[in-house]
């Protein structure tokens, strides 16, 4: 689920002149922590009347590689996003909960939540506070007012929906005194994760809501989803002279669709056959073994992306950064081919990236849409994304838009005080 860019005056079109016409990029940026603040306040102030108790935000992110690894116990090496989402919070003490986004309105009760109950972006708010009151973190009488601003773009498969769990729960946490601590921030990572799995019906792994709660400005953060640790890994492409450039194809991104899930039981069942844990204990030559061509074709893309990752940490820790080029690539193909959740949308935007010279390019996200991401040369950038959007409309695709990605996204935080 994608919640929405729904801030104004924040994507700002780019033109240029190629073969006597104007082509025109579209650049996504983030809106500053004041602007959400100010932004989810007012729209707070409108729905209900009455000032928040607080504002809080967490990040959307994109993964640089480990893409459908996180249920398999593998590594995955997210960053945090610049765009984040913002809740304005109230707290109640009638066990009622009331929501308000630009894309709507949903009043309920925690009592009333349930495994698809609410659908939609409800679904994500809900399912935290029932989550967290689950696990003893908030009592039966807990309720919120929340309104919701977001500027991450939608349909981007940039993991707003972690976005919004996260920045509630963390909200949460502040308005009745549980830890916000790196300790306190697992726990509310594994109820995000419940929350999404259990109300939501998302089968998403948990490494979303670990960037999004546990990130760190200038890093990419190892996540161990074998064992749920985190370790932030220094990376600043801006000194190597990169830049990673994110590519909203706006090829809708949709996890619920059944195909998500279909994956995720193929990577399950291969480790049942093998007799492992999960397929992070399989080596590629034993994936012979599964006697079915689709599940080790499935199997294949986890063996091997895991080792990707840590061919990527290896080179980044020996300052190679430029070098994980290839290992983006050979990923992308390994989810197109293997593990089939690319689409032709993502595969446009990659092929042109490297045609145009980029080092390496993959698509990001679970896939069936959303984003890819190119490692360029940072005086490249806006030549690169002038090359993937004319060969969107050479395709016949719909226009991709673009965002800048640093790795200067910060974590869940609180963004003004509770009064």
């Amino acid at each position: 689920m994608d919640l929405g860019h729904d801030a104004g005056g924040d994507r700002q079109p780019v033109a240029r002149r190629r073969d006597g016409i104007d082509v025109v990029t579209e650049w996504v940026a983030a809106m500053a922590d004041a602007e959400l603040a100010a932004t989810a306040a007012d729209r707070f102030r409108a729905a209900f009347g009455d000032e928040p108790d607080g504002v809080w935000a967490a990040p959307g992110r994109v993964n640089l590689i480990g893409e459908h690894v996180d249920y398999a116990g593998g590594l995955s090496l997210p960053i945090a996003l610049a765009h984040s989402t913002a809740v304005a919070v109230r707290e109640r003490t009638d066990g009622r909960l009331r929501f308000r986004s630009h894309l709507g309105a949903w009043d309920g009760a925690v009592d009333e939540v349930a495994p698809g109950e609410p659908s939609g972006w409800p679904a994500y708010l809900a399912g935290v506070v029932w989550a967290m009151r689950r696990g003893g973190v908030c009592g039966n009488s807990f309720g919120v007012d929340v309104a919701v601003v977001s500027s991450v773009p939608v349909g981007a498969g940039l993991s707003s929906s972690a976005a919004l769990e996260c920045a509630l729960a963390i909200a949460v946490a502040d308005l009745v005194g549980t830890p916000t601590d790196d300790a306190g921030r697992c726990v509310l990572a594994a109820a995000c994760v419940a929350a999404e799995n259990g109300i939501a019906l998302a089968p998403t792994g948990g490494m979303d809501q670990a960037i999004a709660l546990r990130g760190r400005a200038g890093h990419a953060l190892l996540v161990d989803s074998g064992d749920g640790s985190v370790a932030p890994v220094p990376l600043d492409l801006a000194a190597a002279g990169l830049a990673l450039l994110v590519i909203d194809t706006r090829a809708p991104h949709r996890l619920v669709d059944g195909q998500y899930a279909e994956r995720r039981r193929s990577v399950e069942t291969a480790a049942t056959v093998l007799g492992v844990p999960t397929l992070r204990y399989a080596s590629e030559g034993e994936l012979g073994q599964l006697g079915d061509l689709l599940l080790a074709r499935r199997g294949r893309h986890v063996v091997t992306e895991i080792e990707r990752v840590r061919e990527t940490l290896r080179l980044l820790e020996s300052g190679n950064v430029r070098d994980i080029g290839p290992l983006l690539t050979a990923s992308h193909i390994s989810l197109r081919d293997d593990f089939e959740v690319s689409c032709p949308e993502l595969d446009s935007a990659v092929d042109a990236a490297l045609a145009a010279g980029a080092h390496g390019a993959r698509m990001t996200g679970g896939g069936f849409g959303g984003s890819a991401i190119a490692l360029v040369d940072a005086a490249d950038v806006e030549r690169v994304a002038g090359q993937v959007l004319s060969n969107a409309r050479t395709r016949g695709l719909v226009d991709p838009a673009f965002l800048r990605s640093g790795t200067g996204g910060v974590a869940a935080r609180r963004l003004t005080p509770v009064p």
